[in-house]
C-alpha cells in the first residue's frame, strides 16, 4: 500500500476516524498495532510472520538481557539478536547475492557449479525494521533504555505504518516514550502533520515521477546511444528524483505521524547545500547515516585509535552503509566511493592543503561530485554505468534537447538555490513565518499540482521499498 495511491487514502480516512472515535489510549494503540499490521499485510500477507517474530524475539531477548547483570549471559543474549536479525536479512537480502558470487568464484577456479534458483521474494522494508529492532536490544544492552515495555507498546513501535517500510529509522529511545505515555495531537500538530502529507505527496508525484523520472529512465535504458548534453542531464536529474523520492517518503511519514501526536526526526536537511561530504552525511537520510555512526562506526573504533583506524572504520562503515541498500557490487562502490571521499576530505582538513573556496563553490563542487556517485548506485551493472559515464564525455554532437530535459533542468537549479536558502532553517519555522495568506497560496498549489500530476502515481513505488 503505497502513500501516493487512493487505497492508501481510503485506508488513512477510516483508521484517522477511528482514531479519534475510540476511548482511551489503550484502545487507540489497539488500533493503530492493528492498522499497521494490515498496511504491511497489503503487501504480502504471509510475510506479516517474519516481522511479528522479529518483533517477538528482540522484545523477550531484550526483557532478558534487562533481568540479569552477569556480562556474559547479557552478550550471549546480544549476539543472539544480532545473529538473528543479521540472519534474516542475510536469508532473504543477501542470499541470491551470495550464492551468484559464490558460483562465480567456483567457475573462476574451474569448477562448474549449478546451484538452484533463489525463489525468494525480498520482505518489503526488511532492511529499515530490523535496523529498528536491533537497536533497541543494543540500547537495552547498553543500558540506555529500560526493557519492561509493554509488548503491544514495542510492537507498534516497531511496525508503526508511518515508517514501517521506508523509514525514518526511528529509535525506541525515542518513539517508545511517546506510545506509552497517552496524548492527543492538537490542532496545530494536525494541520502541520497534514500539510506536511501534501508536501511530501507532491515531492514523489510531481518531482521525482512526474519531472526527473522520464529524463533518467529515458538516457538510463541506452546510455550508449546519448552524449554529453543528455547524459548530463540524466545525472542531474537522478540526484534529483532520488532526493525527491526518499525525501518525499520522510515528509509523508513524518506528516502521518504528527497528525497521529508523535513526533519522528528530520530525515533530510538540505543535502544539497552540503559544504563537504560529512556534512552531506548529516543531511541525507538522516537516520541511516546517524545509525551507522552510533552502532558501527563508533564500535569499531570511531576517531579513537589513530588516523589510520579511523580511515579503516570510515571505509568499512560506509562499505556496509553501500551494500545495505541493496545486494549489489554496484551499491558496494558506491558506499567505498563515499568512504574515500570522507577519508579524503579528513585528511585535507588536518594537512596544510586544504583547499580554501568560497561557500557556494563548496555547495556546488560537492554537489557535483555526489551526482557522480550516483550513477552506480541508479546503474544496473558495471557496464551500464561505464556506458553513462562514456556518454558524459562524448561531445561528437550536440544534441536537441527536450522540453522535458529544460523543465528537469530548471527543477534541478531550482533545487539548489532552495536548499541554500533554507540550509540553516527548519521548513516548520519558515513556513510558520510567511503568514496564512501564503500558507494557503502554498498549500493550494501544492494540491493543484497533485492533481494534475495524479494520473500514474499508484503505479510509481517509492525508490527506496526495495532497500
Amino acid at each position: 500500500m503505497l502513500f501516493n495511491s487512493y487505497s492508501f487514502f481510503i485506508f488513512f480516512i477510516v483508521i484517522y476516524g477511528l482514531f479519534w472515535l475510540l476511548p482511551g489510549w489503550p484502545a487507540k494503540k489497539i488500533l493503530l498495532l492493528i492498522a499497521s499490521y494490515f498496511f504491511y499485510a497489503a503487501w504480502n500477507p504471509p510475510y506479516v510472520l517474519i516481522l511479528l517474530a522479529s518483533t517477538v524475539l528482540d522484545w523477550y531477548l531484550a526483557r532478558l538481557i534487562g533481568r540479569t547483570d552477569n556480562p556474559r549471559q547479557r552478550k550471549f543474549l546480544l549476539l543472539g539478536s544480532l545473529f538473528c536479525n543479521l540472519g534474516l536479512l542475510g536469508y532473504f537480502k543477501y542470499g541470491n547475492f551470495l550464492l551468484e558470487n559464490f558460483q562465480s568464484l567456483c567457475n573462476m577456479l574451474g569448477t562448474t557449479y549449478h546451484p538452484a534458483t533463489w525463489n525468494v521474494v525480498l520482505p518489503i522494508g526488511i532492511s529499515f525494521y530490523t535496523f529498528a529492532s536491533l537497536s533497541y536490544t543494543v540500547d537495552v544492552y547498553r543500558k540506555d533504555i529500560r526493557s519492561d515495555w509493554k509488548f503491544t507498546d514495542y510492537a507498534l513501535f516497531v511496525s508503526f505504518f508511518p515508517h514501517l517500510v521506508a523509514g525514518p529509522i526511528v529509535r525506541a529511545s525515542a518513539l517508545l516514550p511517546q506510545i506509552e505515555k497517552p496524548k492527543l495531537p492538537n490542532g496545530n500538530q494536525v494541520g502541520w502533520g497534514m500539510a506536511l502529507l501534501c508536501f511530501g505527496l507532491v515531492s514523489k508525484v510531481v518531482m521525482a515521477d512526474s519531472i526527473f523520472t522520464p529524463v533518467v529512465d529515458h538516457v538510463f535504458a541506452h546510455p550508449d546511444r546519448f552524449h554529453f548534453v543528455s547524459a548530463w542531464i540524466a545525472a542531474f536529474s537522478f540526484s534529483g528524483q532520488i532526493y525527491y523520492d526518499f525525501s518525499g517518503y520522510s515528509l509523508c511519514a513524518i506528516g502521518l505521524a504528527t497528525s497521529f501526536g508523535f513526533w519522528f526526526p528530520d530525515n533530510f536537511r538540505y543535502p544539497y547545500a552540503a559544504s563537504g561530504f560529512s556534512d552531506f552525511w548529516r543531511r541525507w537520510h538522516v537516520s541511516l547515516s546517524s545509525w551507522l555512526r552510533d552502532y558501527l562506526y563508533i564500535p569499531l573504533g570511531g576517531n579513537r585509535h589513530g588516523e589510520l583506524r579511523t580511515y579503516v572504520s570510515l571505509t568499512l562503515t560506509m562499505l556496509i552503509g553501500g551494500l545495505w541498500h541493496g545486494a549489489s557490487w554496484m551499491f558496494v562502490l558506491w558506499g567505498a566511493l563515499h568512504g574515500m571521499y570522507l577519508a579524503l576530505e579528513r585528511k585535507l582538513q588536518t594537512s596544510s592543503l586544504r583547499p580554501i573556496l568560497p561557500a557556494t563553490a563548496k555547495y556546488l563542487l560537492v554537489f557535483l561530485i555526489v551526482t557522480l556517485t550516483w550513477i552506480p548506485f541508479r546503474a544496473n551493472d558495471p557496464h551500464q554505468a561505464l556506458e553513462m559515464l562514456q556518454a558524459l564525455v562524448n561531445t561528437s554532437e550536440i544534441e536537441t534537447v527536450s522540453i522535458n530535459d529544460i523543465v528537469a533542468m530548471l527543477a534541478i537549479l531550482a533545487t539548489l538555490r532552495w536548499q541554500i536558502f533554507m540550509r540553516e532553517k527548519r521548513l516548520e519555522n519558515f513556513f510558520s513565518g510567511i503568514g496564512f495568506k501564503q500558507q494557503v497560496a502554498a498549500l493550494s498549489l501544492a494540491l493543484f499540482t497533485l492533481f494534475l500530476c495524479s494520473g500514474n502515481s499508484d503505479s510509481n513505488a517509492f525508490i527506496y521499498f526495495q532497500f
